[in-house]
């Protein structure tokens, strides 16, 4: 079953790779969607692709990347809508 997340992340989270390193585990897992910096220092990410994979880059947004130091993840689960055709950080 496809399933999509839309995620925000709070903490320090902006300038530690989190971006790049959430593309690369989104590409691992063939998951589809983008991910951004917001202006209030939150990072925003939609993932996209089979349940299993969306649930593990929303476990990995629980960590993030290795100077990451997470402190809140937001989840909103929403019906698979096939709206990507890969995964990309956005500016």
């Amino acid at each position: 079953m496809k399933k999509r997340a839309h995620v925000l992340v709070s903490g320090r989270v902006q300038g530690v790779f989190f971006r790049a390193t959430t593309k690369e585990e989104a590409r691992k897992r063939e998951v589809n969607g983008w991910v951004r910096n917001l202006p209030d220092g939150r990072v925003e990410a939609v993932f996209e692709g089979e349940e299993d994979d969306v649930e593990e880059m929303v476990d990995f947004c629980h960590e993030g990347s290795r100077a990451a130091e997470v402190e809140d993840v937001e989840v909103n689960w929403d019906e698979y809508q096939d709206e990507f055709s890969g995964f990309e950080v956005q500016y």
